[in-house]
């Protein structure tokens, strides 16, 4: 080995070009096919595409993923249809990935993409009134027990509370 071999690979390998370090858990970027945005222009809600992997995001945090985004379009639809009704104007964009999925999904079940998209969304409000109905009978049940806790029957009323003379 010769005296000058260090000196020789330092110089080596200072004029080399750098290259960027290996990040082990490097993540692609998400991108983004289904935004829910509201009259402000603010992303209300999103679907995005990672490394085969769907994933939708509320409210800038994610919510979940699935291997399917179609369900998940039609929940920020149902998501849009329920701004809509306590007036906030809010616009649903998609893909044409996306768009061809709900076409190709539609065909299988021998239905127009519109159609098949609105049969999800009412599945989604089939849950809102179900639960809606639910809340009033719970709330209708509370009301009839609370009702008879306070009454108090009459006999007991006037023997108890009655002075004796």
């Amino acid at each position: 080995m010769s005296k000058l071999s260090k000196a020789k690979r330092d110089k080596r390998k200072k004029q080399a070009p750098r290259r960027p370090f290996a990040r082990l858990n490097a993540q692609q970027p998400v991108q983004n096919h289904a935004v829910l945005v509201n009259e402000e222009g603010q992303v209300v809600a999103a679907i995005g595409l990672q490394d085969n992997e769907w994933l939708l995001a509320i409210g800038g945090q994610t919510m979940g993923n699935a291997d399917n985004p179609v369900p998940m379009l039609a929940m920020l639809k149902h998501l849009a249809n329920v701004q809509e009704k306590e007036g906030r104007k809010v616009t649903l964009e998609y893909s044409q990935a996306l768009q061809q999925m709900i076409d190709d999904l539609a065909a299988d079940e021998g239905k127009t993409a519109d159609e098949y998209l609105a049969a999800l969304v009412a599945e989604f409000e089939g849950d809102d009134a179900e639960t809606a109905a639910e809340d009033a009978d719970a709330t209708a049940a509370d009301d009839t027990a609370t009702a008879a806790e306070t009454e108090v029957p009459a006999a007991d009323a006037s023997s108890d509370t009655a002075p004796k003379a």
